[in-house]
This record gives structure tokens, sequence and C-alpha cells, in this order.
């Protein structure tokens, strides 16, 4: 894989990327037209697609940063985009062109006042094989000049407009502050560490403050398989079981006992070790979950509450996806929309036992997406619904349900974090 010896670090080299950028899709979208005129719609389409879909992620990849987290987030919106798009910015995930070993060398002397080999020997301290993590240099000065550059793919997929929009590019700022704020990072890393050490066939690695900065994080390199290669070549239904039990039991330790969550669950943060445990190796993105959203948010994942006319209504209030402001038609719309995704997406809170594997399910998950994507009824409305804590929140489930479905897990406990003591 070539590696990348420069990155855009001003507004306008970042600005003059994307401008680029917008030239090829222009251009990809007058060959769509003249396709058109000799091949069928749908394979014309599949070829803008294809097209759009490497010319962005090429894009957004050089900038790196901010930009690229665009691609990640998108990548798991496997409901909403073209199959195309869903490939090729799921490489953003986990392959990704590295640094060129000069850039590397200037970032840690920057940060370190001293070369790698000045520190370690070969990457090992004490015997020990180390992963050092460097940030990508002007990634952190760029974040609020890159998110105005994307919101305009963003407000059009989302269909995100009007008073109250800024609040969520706003969280999504913060967030995406906080993951340039490597201090911060190993300070959560150390915590969920130490605090999920309890649930079976889960392992992390051993993070050192000594060798890390604000810039910089150093921690025991840990051996594994990606987790989408795993699920890519594993055909053992009980190892299927094994790690998805442990990915699911992290995930809801987190949410219902730390009110606090790892919000980017995407393969590139997961490993397989030889010996079938589960390796977590990131944690940039923490969201803490607010008790003023949790309770109404998982009271609504009760199936009594979803069939509650009254208590229905009154949840969607508290987590602001129904208005006070809202006309008849939007408040009839929205509450049929959101009765109709809790009752099929909370389908695995109500069963003792869940098979992720069912493509029945997800099937389903795949056309209500599709049927709301297509809606002329919600592209005339605001899509400005809910607090701002569903996009982390949301992001959590959706992708841990993806994962989960690739892992093909067919026996999930689902209450199984329950018997899991927090002992600290």
């Amino acid at each position: 894989m070539k590696s990348i010896n420069k990155i855009p670090i001003s507004k306008v080299q970042r600005a003059s990327k994307l401008l680029s950028t917008g030239v090829k899709v222009g251009v990809n979208y007058a060959k769509y037209y003249g396709e058109k005129l000799v091949k069928s719609e749908e394979e014309a389409k599949a070829n803008l697609d294809e097209s759009n879909a490497s010319d962005i992620y090429d894009g957004l990849k050089t900038l790196k940063g901010s930009a690229l987290k665009v691609a990640q987030m998108l990548s798991m919106e496997k409901n909403i985009l073209p199959r195309a798009y869903v490939e090729k910015f799921s490489l953003s995930q986990f392959s990704v062109p590295p640094l060129s070993p000069p850039l590397v060398l200037k970032t840690f002397k920057k940060y370190f006042n001293k070369t790698p080999l000045e520190v370690f020997d070969s990457f090992t301290k004490n015997g020990k094989d180390l992963a050092v993590k460097i940030q990508y240099p002007g990634v952190a000065d760029s974040i609020s000049s890159d998110l105005s550059l994307v919101k305009p793919i963003a407000i059009k997929m989302f269909n995100i407009r009007g008073e109250g929009s800024d609040e969520y590019f706003k969280e999504v700022e913060n967030k995406l502050i906080e993951e340039t704020n490597y201090e911060l990072e190993l300070e959560q890393s150390i915590e969920v560490a130490k605090r999920c050490h309890t649930i079976p066939n889960l392992k992390f690695p051993e993070y050192y403050p000594d060798y890390s900065s604000d810039r910089i994080l150093t921690m025991d390199w840990m051996y594994g398989v990606h987790l989408s290669e795993f699920t890519e070549t594993n055909k053992d239904i009980d190892k299927a079981n094994i790690i998805g039990q442990a990915l699911w039991d992290f995930y809801m330790y987190q949410m219902h006992v730390l009110k606090k969550v790892h919000a980017d669950p995407h393969p590139g943060n997961f490993l397989v070790s030889d010996d079938d445990k589960l390796i977590v190796i990131d944690f940039g993105c923490m969201k803490i979950v607010p008790e003023t959203f949790y309770v109404p948010y998982f009271e609504l994942a009760k199936a009594e509450n979803i069939n509650n006319p009254v208590v229905f209504e009154e949840k969607l209030y508290e987590l602001e996806i129904l208005r006070k402001d809202d006309s008849k038609e939007e408040r009839q719309f929205f509450k049929a929309l959101f009765h109709e995704m809790l009752s099929l997406f909370t389908q695995p809170f109500h069963q003792k036992e869940f098979d992720f594997s069912d493509n029945d399910f997800f099937g389903k998950i795949a056309d209500l997406g599709q049927k709301y994507s297509k809606s002329t009824e919600l592209r005339k409305m605001n899509g400005n619904r809910g607090s701002k804590h569903f996009i982390y929140i949301n992001r959590t489930f959706f992708g841990l349900y993806n994962l989960m479905h690739d892992i093909k897990a067919t026996h999930i406990k689902i209450e199984n974090f329950l018997q899991l003591n927090d002992k600290n």
C-alpha cells in the first residue's frame, strides 16, 4: 500500500482538495447522462455510484482527520447508502494508506523532541512489542473547517435543515475534537479496560503514560486478525457465538453500568486473537449517556411502552422526537414512523436470546430504511428530530447490530451482562 508523504493542512489546501473532488463528481455525472442513452438506467447508475464512491473516498482519505471520519460514519449507514459507497467507505475503517516514515519521524520528534529510536528499541521496550499511535499533522486544527466543508453532504443525506440543526453538528465537532486529545484517550482506555476486565473473552492492551502525549499514544501490540477478516473466513458457529457474546456484553455493560460507551463500533477497532478472544484497541470516541436521555431511550425499548399510545407519545416528546410546534400532520407522521422503526429495531431486547445471523430481521431493517429514504412526505418535513445524543447512541447501536450480523452470532444471551459485577 502506497504511503502518504504529505497531508493538506491549511484551510485553503483542504478546501482545494474537496473542490477538485467535486469537479470529478461533476464529470462522473456527465458520463452518467451520456451512458443513459446507450445503457440501461440500472447499469448507468451503478457505474455512477462506483465512480463517485471511489473519487469521494480518495479525496477524504487524503485529507485524513475529521474528513476521513465522515467516511467511517457513512460506511455504517448500510441501509441508506448505495452498496458501492458502503464498500468503498468501509476501507476507511482499517485499510488506509499509512504516513510515510519521514512524516512519522517528523511528527514524533515534534511532540517528544526525540526520534522514535531514541525512545524505543525498534518499537519494543523491555522485550515487549509496542504499538505507537501518532496523530496526523494538522488534524486537530482543521476539524471546524473540515466539518463546514463536509456539512452539505450530511444535510443532503439526512434531510437536516432549518432551526436547531447547529446543535447536531456541534455535537459531532465536540466529539471529533475529543478524539484528537490522546491524553483523554489514554485516560478513557485505562478506565474502560479496568472496569470491563470481568467480561469473559475480552482483552485490552496495556497503555503506557510515560511514552504518550497529547498527540502520541503508546500501548501493547496486540496480535490477532481484524474483525472483518474473522467474519469473512470463520465457519465455526461456536467461535462466532463466543466473539458475538463478548461484543454484546461489552456494549451492554458500558451502556447500562458505566453509562459511557465506545461509540465507534466498526471492524477496524476490534481484533480476534488466536485463542478466540475479542480485542478492543481504540477508545478515542467515548459517549457519555446522560440519565435524562438514558431513561426514556430504554423505556422505549420495552414492547409494552411502544404499544401504549399515551406512554409512547410522552417518551417521544422527552426524547425531542416530537416537538410542541409540530403540526397535526407532522405528529401523526413521526409517531407512525418511530412506532414502526422501534417495533422492529428493539426486537432483540424483547427476547432472552437472539439470533443476529437472521437475514429476515436485517432485511426488514434494510427495507424500512429504503422505504423512508424514498419517502416524499419525509422530504417535505424538517428532519431535525430527536435529542443530539441520538447521533452517537444510534451510531453505536446501528454499528453494533451490523457487527453482530457480520459475525453471524446465532445464540446471544441478551441480558447476560447483568450477571457481571461492577467491582470497581
